[in-house]
């Protein structure tokens, strides 16, 4: 496990995007966000490119997005909620440093998730609580499992530092 870059995989709303901001300042490292990297380089946002070309075709810029980052150190990755059920964007990222799994209890998933459309795969209640139980098995695979329920984010933050040190 490598201590010099920082994934942190979970579902959506876990809080990924804002601990791995906080924690990077923390460590004094860059943050990176795979979902605005993608949006920034496709000009247009998440639920637009679902919309328009496919979760497919999400994936593949996702994929590219990960092995882009590979070179990288010192730095904070926060992933988008499907990253690591790909096996090999897994194994690639656990390769290359320490993934962190946001925990987080499906009640509350509901409750952080906005209901703007902004996430494409939540719009069927049916289907996220399948998306849920299957995406668990492999965060399960996760280095560090933190939960994300309970805790303020300066708190998360300290009790995975000391967790890494």
């Amino acid at each position: 496990m490598k201590t010099d870059k920082i994934y942190l995989v979970g579902f959506m709303g876990a809080g990924k995007t804002t601990v791995a901001q906080a924690l990077a300042r923390r460590l004094g490292w860059q943050a990176e966000d795979v979902d605005a990297l993608i949006e920034a380089r496709e000009h247009r946002s998440v639920a637009d490119i679902f919309a328009r070309e496919g979760e497919p075709f999400f994936r593949a810029l996702e994929k590219q997005v990960i092995f882009s980052l590979l070179p990288a150190r010192h730095v904070v990755v926060a992933t988008g909620g499907g990253t690591f059920v790909d096996a090999e964007n897994r194994a690639a990222i656990n390769a290359d440093g320490t993934s962190v799994w946001l925990d987080l209890p499906f009640d509350e998933v509901l409750t952080r998730l906005p209901p703007d459309g902004r996430r494409p795969l939540a719009a069927d209640l049916a289907q996220l609580t399948r998306l849920y139980e299957v995406r668990r098995l492999a965060y399960e695979q996760a280095h560090i499992k933190m939960d994300a329920s309970h805790l303020r984010t300066e708190e998360l933050i300290e009790q995975l530092v000391d967790k890494l040190e």
